[in-house]
């Protein structure tokens, strides 16, 4: 098991993980369609995409969650 102090960056590992690799399918099938290349593309395209959204949620992460107790408010 993974301690529970590095669960903020395996949060951010998982959901960087799987938003980049939906994204990054949807805009290459719209980009070549469906056909011989397209997985070899989406591959590449989300082995460079992966590493850039995991370093933008590690950044944002913290700032989005205080915008978002701004923004929201605690029931009592």
């Amino acid at each position: 098991m993974i301690p529970a102090r590095f669960a903020p960056v395996l949060a951010a590992l998982l959901t960087s993980g799987l938003m980049s690799c939906i994204v990054t399918c949807v805009a290459t099938i719209k980009s070549l369609g469906l056909g011989a290349q397209t997985f070899g593309a989406w591959m590449a395209a989300w082995g460079f995409g992966w590493p850039i959204a995991f370093a933008v949620i590690l950044v944002a992460g913290p700032l989005i969650r205080r915008l978002v107790a701004r923004l929201t408010r605690q029931t009592a």
